[in-house]
């Protein structure tokens, strides 16, 4: 936990309020937050499904990361009032408009990890 008037806190502040590239990293970045996102792309998913498709997600990190892009309007989360229940996710309007960011980022780091390699 840091002040919220600490300068480190401010100066964060200032950035995600001015810069538009710093923002959207904020709210998509972390480990597992593209590999949801990614895996959204196709449609609703439960969370073990989900689990099961990013290998190597904790489940702490898995709920954590959810709740952020939920917090953040990129992915909605549904509660079915069912015995056992059910509960799904699903990227809102605003989580499928990082789809052509997303596949482009991939793009360029697959492109740029292959030219590494070869060094």
């Amino acid at each position: 936990m840091r002040k919220q008037e600490s300068t480190n806190a401010l100066n964060e502040s200032v950035i995600l309020r001015n810069c538009g590239m710093a923002y959207t990293l904020s709210v998509i970045s972390g480990r597992w937050k593209p590999a949801i996102l990614f895996n959204l792309m196709d449609g609703k998913m439960r969370y073990n499904e989900l689990r099961r498709a990013i290998d190597g997600v904790s489940e702490r990190m898995l709920v954590a990361q959810l709740r952020e892009l939920e917090e953040a309007g990129l992915v909605k989360r549904i509660v079915y009032p069912e015995v056992p229940p059910r509960v799904e996710y699903e990227l809102t309007a605003l989580g499928r408009s990082t789809e052509d960011m997303l596949n482009s980022m991939s793009d360029w780091g697959n492109m740029h990890r292959e030219k590494k390699r070869g060094r």
